[in-house]
């Protein structure tokens, strides 16, 4: 009787599943109509406000079962294989594969994405600035370790736009190709894992020699091919290179997060819930950084991040790089960032995008 039950059931879980699919494929032929009026019109594909519209509205509706969140991502991977429909995304990232930074960029624009990935992060800068990608993903700030420099310096010598942030949790695990945690002989890290791991390591793994590598993935790929050898890596690498887990979020402080920027060649419109960066230097009087900031402070516009890099061209004078709340075309912020390139000796515009949600 409960198997019967059961099958009768399943029948009506096919049914739907035969509904969503006629209605998915519905949705993708009004989302290309969409598109095709863009590309006459020459409008931004990306549609950061219209994304947030669906997603608030579905939320609004969601009377569960299916938890906020969970419709959310598949939402998010509906949208972005859509996306990919209207105008097929090239993206590349600081590479290898199954890094934070492949995560970051799958979080972005979904698992349909073309992704590609770049050696370094010059080298992500160069594959957008010429053409050959839409996209590039890039970290800029780790909340343990502070700013990623050279991402802020590639800023000099590019035009390339901030479009969105995205924050990933920076989770390390220990895994081999057996799990058996008493086998490893040898462990291989990328540096800044292996420091952010270090009360972990010194505590279960003392005798055990460390082997630096130059990314979370080779430490997997090391630990896939070699007898008796672990990696600190990251779930998708462990996921990608057929791992198994020894221990999970090893990592010394629970709350390390890195941000990364995906850069692009057109700056997204307003959605109303943005922040904008920008970097400035100020000339070499008393007062200078004051009345810099001053017409942030008139119009009540709220700094999120103020922070000073040195100028490699100019020795002991220094660059500020600001985090602000806004869209560089809001009212405010536009007539703020007028007055400031008043006041400064160098300006330039990093981007106004989206907030993400750390």
């Amino acid at each position: 009787m409960e198997k019967k039950n059961i099958e009768r059931l399943r029948k009506q879980i096919d049914k739907i599943d035969e509904d969503i699919l006629k209605l998915l494929n519905k949705r993708a032929q009004i989302a290309m109509k969409i598109g095709d009026i863009k590309s006459k019109d020459a409008l931004y594909f990306w549609d950061p406000q219209r994304e947030k519209e669906i997603f608030d509205r579905l939320v609004e509706l969601n009377q569960g079962p299916f938890p906020h969140q969970t419709l959310f991502n598949i939402y998010h991977e509906i949208i972005a294989a859509t996306r990919q429909l209207q105008q097929p995304a090239s993206v590349t990232f600081l590479g290898p594969e199954a890094t934070f930074s492949h995560m970051a960029a799958v979080k972005q624009f979904g698992k349909t994405a073309h992704f590609s990935h770049a050696p370094t992060i010059k080298d992500v800068f160069l594959e957008v600035d010429k053409g050959r990608c839409n996209y590039g993903v890039v970290p800029v700030e780790n909340s343990v370790e502070g700013i990623v420099a050279y991402t802020l310096d590639m800023f000099f010598q590019s035009e390339l736009k901030v479009c969105s942030e995205v924050y990933i949790r920076i989770s390390h695990f220990l895994a081999s190709a057996t799990g058996e945690k008493e086998k490893i002989e040898r462990i291989y890290a990328h540096p800044q894992a292996e420091a952010q791991c270090r009360n972990f390591l010194k505590s279960n793994f003392p005798q055990i020699p460390i082997y630096e590598v130059r990314s979370s993935a080779e430490a997997a790929m090391k630990a896939q091919k070699e007898k008796n050898a672990a990696a600190i890596t990251t779930e998708l690498a462990i996921e990608h290179y057929k791992l198994k887990f020894v221990d999970q979020y090893i990592e010394d402080f629970a709350n390390n997060t890195t941000r990364f920027w995906v850069i692009g060649q057109q700056l997204p419109p307003s959605t109303g819930a943005d922040k904008t960066s920008i970097l400035f230097s100020t000339p070499d009087v008393p007062g200078a950084l004051y009345q810099a900031l001053k017409p942030f402070a008139e119009r009540q516009i709220n700094l999120t991040k103020l922070e000073s890099r040195p100028m490699k061209n100019l020795p002991w004078h220094y660059l500020f790089f600001v985090d602000l709340d806004g869209h560089y075309t809001d009212e405010r912020v536009k007539t703020a960032l007028e007055d400031l390139k008043h006041q400064c000796a160098y300006f330039k515009l990093l981007g106004s995008y989206p907030k993400a949600k750390c």
